[in-house]
């Protein structure tokens, strides 16, 4: 509000003289905490938004040990060491012996996944994976100490997986690592390909029409196959489709204003730190949770519905507003919102220039 009164009252030149200023103070300052890494961290400890980050960072560790102390599964654990082993599985040349340092955790996260019978139901793919590479895992390796150890406690879980899987392993496919059939051409073009990616625009005016909850799930599953750093997919898609939560949602980015009113629904991207033990993986989240945004939003656009990116930015007042509104825990994080609806024929979009190819690119 202060902000709008000064802006309205002082003369242009006056602004733009204070605007010269404060850049060359802003210089001035940071040519002195740029020089090292602790005059850096000395400019920051103040910063409301990395403060955040830290808390949200150790919680994040705090509820993966949490997560594997009381067998609350640790879906991330079991995920992340069954990936590790289709990597060796299908590594050329292929080693005898390999993952002696994670075999017995992944089998005792693969045990304790199977003893959370109230979640067995909706997770039976993803540990009959597990039960798949686990088994020709075994089945390749060589005798070694930690590999015969938990190759026994497998076999002694066999029963109880495959009475519990025993649908899922009726079905011939098997999850393990296959070699793609390249002989037949991929159903797209690379023209028709471009042509969708031309045709995606975020689009800020839609039709007053309901989104069909089918469609959107239908998106959602081409986003899933979208890369994630070793299939730990830490993210989750928060969808509101109710009027009132729309509005509410909508209101709480910056850049929104004047034409949030009239999204039919919008989707929360919610990054989640518990996937991960070591810092250094802080910024995972971010990185997955975008591969699946723009997976999912060119699958909007084949299904007839468009799409708009929307910012988050790292706002501490606007962070606590979200925060409050999608109940969120301490190591969740806001990665992006998504509107979503059948787009106006009669709305624009921006032309939006793309930078060139050739500003893009360097090779080696």
């Amino acid at each position: 509000m202060l902000k709008k009164v000064i802006k309205n009252s002082v003369p242009d030149e006056l602004l733009y003289f204070a605007k010269s200023a404060t850049k060359k103070i802003n210089i001035f300052w940071l040519k002195i905490f740029t020089q090292n890494r602790a005059l850096s961290s000395l400019f920051f400890l103040s910063e409301k938004a990395f403060i955040r980050e830290k808390n949200a960072v150790l919680k994040g560790r705090l509820n993966y040990l949490l997560g594997d102390q009381n067998h609350l599964l640790n879906r991330s654990l079991l995920r992340r060491n069954v990936h590790r082993l289709e990597k060796g599985l299908l590594m050329k040349p292929r080693k005898s012996i390999f993952a002696t340092a994670y075999i017995c955790e992944t089998v005792t996260a693969f045990k304790n996944n199977l003893e959370c019978s109230s979640q067995i139901e909706e997770r039976k793919s993803e540990l009959k994976w597990a039960y798949d590479v686990l088994t020709d895992y075994f089945s390749v390796v060589e005798s070694q100490p930690q590999i015969d150890k938990s190759k026994e406690i497998f076999r002694s879980l066999k029963p109880k997986a495959e009475n519990i899987l025993k649908s899922s392993l009726e079905t011939k496919e098997r999850a393990v690592p296959y070699l793609r059939n390249l002989n037949t051409p991929a159903s797209v073009s690379y023209e028709d390909f471009l042509s969708l990616t031309i045709r995606r625009r975020s689009v800020r005016w839609y039709l007053p029409r309901s989104v069909p909850r089918d469609l959107i799930d239908k998106a959602l599953i081409a986003a899933s196959f979208s890369p994630s750093a070793c299939n730990r997919q830490p993210f989750k898609f928060r969808i509101f489709d109710q009027a009132e939560y729309v509005s509410q949602v909508a209101s709480l980015p910056v850049g929104t204003n004047g034409f949030s009113q009239n999204f039919p629904a919008i989707v929360v991207i919610v990054g989640q730190l518990r996937h991960f033990l070591s810092s250094r993986d802080r910024h995972v989240i971010y990185i997955d949770a975008s591969l699946a945004a723009m997976s999912f939003m060119l699958a909007l656009e084949t299904l007839g519905l468009s799409s708009c990116p929307i910012n988050w930015p790292d706002v501490e007042s606007r962070e606590k507003k979200m925060e409050k509104l999608l109940n969120l825990e301490e190591d969740e994080r806001v990665i992006m919102l998504i509107a979503v609806g059948y787009p106006d024929p009669n709305g624009m979009v921006a032309f939006s220039q793309k930078k060139s190819l050739q500003d893009l690119r360097t090779y080696n």
